[in-house]
């Protein structure tokens, strides 16, 4: 009889055991996953043998790769025409390539955060006209020319205290 009580205390503190486990186990699931996930939003590319450039526009920053290839231009892992869908935001994109007149002469790689689809693009935009000062000096006087290599400063005005907007004031009433 002593047997059976010990073994039965036995599977009682095993089922316990098990049971306070059993959470450890899926805590340390959720903790690894986590990072996997914040490893994915942050690029951590390095591209051998690549120029690199920062372009800035309003909220978005660019950090752009330029490899000598066949003119493939790829955005945070998308292809161009995919991640830019209207013609104009590409127009802005193959501009600097346009005025050098180096059309397919260069592979672009960009990662872009922050800001909206047309300041992403003035900031890519800018850090490839960086890239190629820094591959080809001598195209610094048709960049600069172009007004390629400034960055554009203009940013949102912020909302002031008593306005509705940053200038837009309350109605004016009479009685």
């Amino acid at each position: 009889m002593a047997e059976t009580k010990k073994t039965a205390a036995t599977k009682t503190a095993a089922k316990t055991t098990a049971k306070k486990a059993a959470p450890a186990k899926k805590e340390t699931v959720k903790k690894a996953a986590a990072p996997k996930a914040a490893e994915a939003t942050v690029a951590t590319t390095k591209l051998t043998g690549s120029v690199y450039a920062t372009g800035k526009r309003k909220d978005s920053v660019a950090r752009v790769y330029l490899t000598p290839g066949k003119g493939k231009i790829t955005i945070n892992g998308v292809e161009m025409k995919v991640y830019f869908k209207r013609p104009v935001l590409q127009m802005i994109l193959v501009q600097p390539f346009d005025i050098t007149k180096r059309d397919g002469s260069y592979d672009v790689v960009a990662m872009v955060q922050g800001g909206g689809l047309s300041g992403q693009a003035g900031a890519v935009k800018h850090g490839i006209s960086k890239a190629l000062e820094k591959a080809e000096p001598d195209l610094r006087k048709a960049l600069k020319a172009a007004g390629f290599l400034t960055r554009d400063s203009r940013v949102v005005e912020r909302k002031h205290y008593g306005f509705h907007k940053a200038r837009r004031s309350t109605q004016f009433s009479k009685r």
